[in-house]
């Protein structure tokens, strides 16, 4: 497949593609976002991360140019086109080769106007749909789990909670401090030093419960993730996890997540669109669980693939 974009309903290559350095989401970040991933050369969950953008919209009084029906037929058709673009051999070469997944973005920005940092100053919304070739994590990652740090920084979101805005510069420069330490990930504290969520992904820990008169030598495990109230991006995959989880009869709540919490845990993963289900096994200085993978974040990984059509492929772990 090609990379291709899409601004305002009209289909362009990477280079031909331009947007005014006037606009808004250029100027002050005025804008927001989703990344959707495909299965099977279909965009997955799409109506629930169109849903998502509608909100994070509305937090910053930007509206939908267009129907979000319209917004969806166009993701689905940039996709398609990708695919069926010369590069890629067209659309029986395509079908050949089997399907190349792809990721999409799909940002909203207030539009384009004079300087000012006055939102009347903008005239109609801009829409911009990116599509890119899906370049998945080494196995390696899955098979070994990652190093995480966490850090104390404002997020990016912290003005308008629960939106996906696009500025991301605090979250990128956490994300360059972890990089430097030899880490995947960094997971940000809030000022109570509560674990909120990382710099692109969701948190979530398993925990076994305590011993009760019904089960006292096996009292089993719960999933845990902070909550809403925290401010955090409601993931769309953080959620399918959590009903992956209750398929699988693993019990969930989202509760404020502390330090001691986190590093007591027998087992630590992060969650997003692009990466699926990611195991944890260090934060900071501390080796979480065992120091490898365990087996409630493999069987909700693998619970998880199944969901999405993937239940037959190779897990991302056995992958060479």
């Amino acid at each position: 497949m090609t990379r291709l974009v899409s601004i305002d309903g009209a289909i362009f290559r990477p280079e031909e593609a331009k947007v005014s350095v006037y606009d808004r989401g250029f100027l002050y970040g005025d804008s927001v976002f989703e990344t959707i991933r495909t299965y099977g050369g279909k965009p997955f969950a799409l109506e629930d991360h169109l849903a998502r953008l509608e909100r994070s919209a509305e937090r910053i009084a930007i509206s939908l140019p267009v129907p979000r029906e319209e917004l969806g037929r166009e993701v689905t058709a940039l996709i398609q086109a990708a695919r069926e673009a010369p590069e890629g051999g067209g659309a029986a070469g395509a079908a050949a080769r089997g399907v190349v997944e792809s990721y999409v973005r799909v940002m909203l920005t207030r539009g384009s106007g004079p300087l000012g940092l006055d939102p009347a100053l903008a005239g109609a919304p801009l829409r911009v749909i990116l599509v890119e070739p899906l370049k998945p994590l080494p196995a390696a990652l899955y098979r070994d789990g990652i190093s995480v740090v966490t850090t104390r920084t404002q997020r990016a979101g912290d003005a308008a909670p629960g939106a996906k805005v696009s500025n991301y510069l605090e979250s990128l420069l956490a994300l360059r401090d972890a990089r430097a330490a030899g880490a995947h990930e960094a997971l940000i504290l809030d000022p109570s030093g509560h674990v909120v969520e990382g710099t692109t992904s969701n948190v979530f820990l398993v925990e076994r419960r305590p011993a009760t008169h019904e089960s006292p030598e096996d009292p089993g495990h719960l999933l845990i993730t902070p909550p809403k109230e925290a401010g955090i991006l409601v993931g769309i995959t953080r959620g399918h996890v959590i009903d992956v989880a209750a398929e699988l009869g693993l019990p969930s709540c989202c509760e404020p997540v502390t330090m001691s919490r986190l590093l007591s845990a027998e087992e630590v993963f992060i969650t997003s669109s692009l990466r699926e289900i990611v195991p944890v096994v260090r934060v900071d200085a501390h080796v979480v669980g065992a120091g490898v993978p365990g087996p409630k974040t493999r069987a909700l990984h693998a619970a998880f693939r199944k969901k999405v059509g993937l239940g037959g492929a190779p897990l991302p772990w056995e992958s060479p």
